[in-house]
């Protein structure tokens, strides 16, 4: 396995949190620099650490974490989701331009990094498998490091984009936002199912 797949796999795994992460940035348009690096480093930091999870514990474990990810992920997201669209839905013909909400807060943001990271952990299965046939050249803190830089270079882009879609959307950001996710959800569980 070399640098450019552990990279390559990086860039898979992100593409739910920067997903995520875009939507954030949409609800949140005014969001400081600080909040949208810290977002990232949260899903990086939940990306590198799922693969470590996955590789320690071995396969026993990520058999039993493989068959509920799916449907976890999918009840999480779109239950986040649901809930920004029903609050678009709520207040909806009260704002026409934006209008700040509630900032998304810690328990959210983790929430939101676990749910985009669980598939993660079947990676960390697949490092260790490939290690044990001598396919792993590097050590897997280092490509569970890779991995987490990717996804924060990449989700850092994705809330900046979704801040000037945020502000390009107004107040149709927030239904926006809740459609993306529920989509992430459905998208997550009928990878699983299927």
């Amino acid at each position: 396995m070399s640098i450019w797949e552990i990279a390559l796999i990086g860039i898979a795994l992100a593409m739910d949190a920067c997903a995520v992460g875009m939507t954030d940035g949409m609800a949140e348009p005014r969001m400081s620099a600080a909040k949208a690096l810290l977002i990232a480093g949260t899903f990086a930091l939940f990306q590198a650490g799922m693969p470590l999870l996955g590789y320690y514990c071995g396969a026993a474990f990520s058999s039993l974490v493989a068959k509920i990810a799916p449907y976890l992920s999918f009840a999480v997201l779109t239950a986040i989701g649901g809930k920004s669209a029903v609050e678009y839905f709520r207040g909806r013909g009260k704002r026409e331009t934006f209008s700040p909400r509630a900032p998304l807060g810690a328990g959210k943001l983790l929430v939101q990094a676990v749910a985009t990271s669980i598939d993660a952990l079947a990676v960390g299965v697949t490092l260790l498998a490939a290690e044990t046939e001598g396919g792993l050249p590097f050590h897997v803190l280092f490509c569970a490091a890779v991995i987490g830089a990717v996804t924060f270079v990449l989700s850092a882009g994705s809330v900046l984009v979704g801040k000037k879609a945020g502000d390009a959307l107004a107040g149709k950001a927030e239904l926006a936002g809740g459609i993306i996710l529920i989509a992430i959800g459905v998208k997550l569980l009928l990878e699983g199912v299927l």
